[in-house]
């Protein structure tokens, strides 16, 4: 079967998308109190077998290393990937983030919206879920840096990925990063046009 890599997935009571249904799912995480299949560091994906999975998964993960760290993040997806793998990231929004506080004229503390972790506020997407961060006293959750999608295509570009679709959720830039064409299965998996 296909292999997906879920990079800092913290459990697997976290839901992946169903396009990864059927997939050997591994899951990666630093922390080991989630049970990962691989206790691993993503700035050292390098130490993994090269070119073993067909898809990188991260959701909500890439933030959470430093903005000079992030290179080499993705540097890591690169190497995990086979030649025709692709990396599917999710990020907060940072850059809809600031022009909802500025037009709303919200403050850092206003509740943008609640999430099952409970109310998310515009510190909260900026710095890391704070309540998440003091219930479960875990600084793992906290934010380091952020992106809007033309830094986030910058820095993928910069890693080598060729082929980039963008997509948005709420606060959230959706990117699927192919480092060649991807295939028409590929393009039906996620609907992309281009």
């Amino acid at each position: 079967p296909r292999k997906v890599l879920n990079v800092g997935g913290n459990n697997r009571e976290i839901a992946i998308p169903k396009v990864y249904d059927g997939w050997a799912h591994h899951l990666l995480d630093i922390d080991p109190a989630g049970k990962p299949d691989i206790v691993a560091d993503a700035r050292e994906l390098d130490k993994l077998p090269a070119g073993a999975y067909d898809a990188v998964y991260c959701s909500h993960n890439l933030e959470h290393f430093h903005s000079h760290e992030v290179p080499k993040v993705l540097a890591g997806f690169a190497h995990v990937l086979n030649d025709e793998g692709f990396a599917d990231i999710r990020v907060p929004d940072v850059g809809e983030l600031m022009k909802r506080v500025v037009e709303q004229k919200l403050d850092l503390d206003a509740v943008l919206y609640t999430s099952p972790a409970g109310p998310v506020t515009p510190r909260d997407v900026l710095w890391g879920h704070s309540i998440s961060m003091l219930r479960l006293k875990n600084e793992y959750f906290a934010h380091k840096t952020g992106f809007t999608q033309a830094l986030l295509r910058k820095v993928l570009a910069e890693a080598g990925f060729r082929k980039l679709y963008f997509g948005a959720g709420e606060l959230e830039i959706r990117a699927i990063a192919f480092r060649r064409e991807p295939s028409d299965e590929q393009r039906g998996w996620f609907s992309l046009k281009g």
